[in-house]
């Protein structure tokens, strides 16, 4: 018989399994990239097109951040560690700081720097551009394609990396070159300048994107307000829960880590309490696969309605040698259960004996505490013969 999988083995397939995937997906689309951007760059030279010549700067910056995608997601992929016991997912999430903010400068500098197109060329050379940019949006359908389709739940790429290479821009951008040869072939050669600051300002809009995301993960923004409405409503769904209050959430790369209370009712037991806790756990794990970890804290009351516990109040020990002074020492097996509900303490007594009960009443015990500030109620059970 298998022995039962870890969750710690599991995770730490999952990070190889993903790893893997994602390294080998990645080096096909660089390379693909590479070989169309030389050809844009190429064609863009010869033929005098500025438009198709800042596609292919376009097509390198995407190797430039697959270059990246393959040296951060091998770090950002290590385990916890002492230094790190969340993980290393943040590194991910500032390398695509750094790749937005140089793609923001690229895009800038191409847009600033397109020059008027000569017109001496232009008949000759839109012809031949106009076939380069039929090609370039051929290509990069072709390439767009498979990272089109939409990802299966088991699927275990979702890098933000990634994610850039299921948006159309390689497209869109083949399509405006396409467009700007079109008009210069009817001699409207202004329009290959035009097209050359339109993908600038795609490349700038991608670097843009890229920054304000990593910027709102590093600074702890939380998930959108539907699927934190989500994950409230699953925990009131389960058997047990009271209510829910104090739903936090934040990223860190593509996972998700959640603290959350759960009210529940004041006299159940500890482990109870718990199961609890894990029924919820399980049931928001299943609606959102890349949710790391969830700390949930138990409530016996709603903190949102009531004042917070006081650190006032009396320990267990301080109670049982307020008791002993008052009635004498509790009998040797009897129990003493503790609730802090509404900044008041009420107790429980359990006695294995009847003769206990003679010195520890509820009339005994509510007359010697009663004057307690802290004293709320109490309730002495004796065990049957």
């Amino acid at each position: 018989m298998q022995e039962p999988i870890s969750p710690a083995q599991q995770h730490r397939e999952n990070l190889a399994g993903e790893m893997k995937a994602a390294s080998r997906v990645t080096i096909i689309g660089m390379i693909l990239d590479a070989v169309l951007g030389v050809i844009k760059v190429i064609g863009g030279a010869l033929f005098n097109s500025q438009a198709l010549l800042v596609d292919g700067i376009h097509s390198f910056t995407d190797v430039a951040s697959d270059l990246v995608v393959l040296g951060v997601m091998k770090v950002s992929r290590q385990e916890p560690d002492d230094d790190h016991p969340y993980g290393h997912q943040r590194i991910e999430t500032f390398g695509t700081l750094v790749l937005g903010s140089i793609l923001i400068a690229v895009g800038a500098a191409l847009a600033w720097e397109t020059p008027t197109p000569d017109r001496g060329w232009r008949g000759y050379c839109a012809w031949l551009a106009g076939s380069g940019g039929s090609c370039s949006v051929c290509c990069g359908q072709g390439m767009d394609f498979p990272i089109h389709t939409p990802r299966r739940p088991e699927d275990p790429l979702g890098s933000d990396y990634r994610q850039r290479l299921a948006q159309p821009n390689d497209a869109f951008s083949s399509v405006v070159v396409l467009v700007s040869t079109a008009g210069a072939m009817l001699g409207m050669v202004w329009l290959d300048v035009f097209a050359a600051v339109v993908i600038a300002g795609i490349i700038i809009h991608i670097g843009w994107k890229f920054t304000w995301d990593s910027v709102k993960e590093l600074v702890d923004t939380g998930l959108s307000q539907e699927d934190t409405e989500m994950l409230k409503s699953i925990a009131r769904d389960t058997d047990g829960v009271r209510n829910v209050h104090e739903l936090r959430s934040r990223r860190m790369g593509h996972d998700i880590l959640l603290d959350i209370h759960l009210v529940v009712r004041p006299e159940i037991s500890v482990s109870e309490g718990h199961q609890i806790g894990m029924q919820v756990v399980s049931g928001m794990r299943d609606a959102l696969d890349n949710i790391r970890d969830i700390n949930f804290h138990i409530d016996a009351e709603n903190d949102e309605d009531q004042p917070l516990t006081s650190e006032r109040l009396p320990s267990r020990e301080d109670i049982r040698a307020i008791l002993a002074r008052h009635l004498g020492e509790l009998p040797q097996h009897s129990r003493l259960r503790l609730h802090y509900l509404k900044n008041k303490v009420h107790l429980e007594l359990f006695l294995d004996s009847p003769e206990g009960e003679t010195v520890f009443s509820s009339s005994n015990i509510r007359e010697e505490l009663g004057d307690y500030p802290w004293f709320g109620s109490v309730r002495v059970w004796v065990a049957g013969p």
